[in-house]
């Protein structure tokens, strides 16, 4: 298992639409990020940013990233997300939410 952190703003006055879209996130969504081997999923939001966590517990990141980018609905989803959203700068490439390192855990 590797854990996850993230981080993204969102775009000023688009709060309320970010927190009402995750408010009921569509079940389809829900059986693709967990058919991706995400487990254990929270978003937080402070002062228009965003810090997700998740915990990864399949073999392969990649390949269950782009199965779940690949998937139609969740395509539709964040065509309804991405907008409200404002990457951070001098994101590695194909990042939308930037990784964040880890630098301390207790269990």
């Amino acid at each position: 298992m590797k854990r996850y952190g993230m981080v993204i703003n969102v775009k000023p006055g688009m709060a309320g639409e970010y927190k009402r879209l995750h408010a009921d996130v569509w079940p389809d969504v829900l059986k693709a990020i967990t058919e991706s081997n995400i487990k254990n999923y929270s978003i937080y939001f402070k002062d228009n940013q965003l810090f997700s966590y998740f915990e990864y517990v399949g073999n392969d990141y990649d390949a269950d990233m782009k199965k779940m980018a690949a998937n139609p609905v969740v395509q539709d989803w964040w065509n309804k997300c991405i907008p409200l959203l404002q990457p951070l700068p001098n994101l590695a490439e194909g990042e939308v939410w930037a990784n964040m390192e880890e630098v301390f855990h207790m269990d």
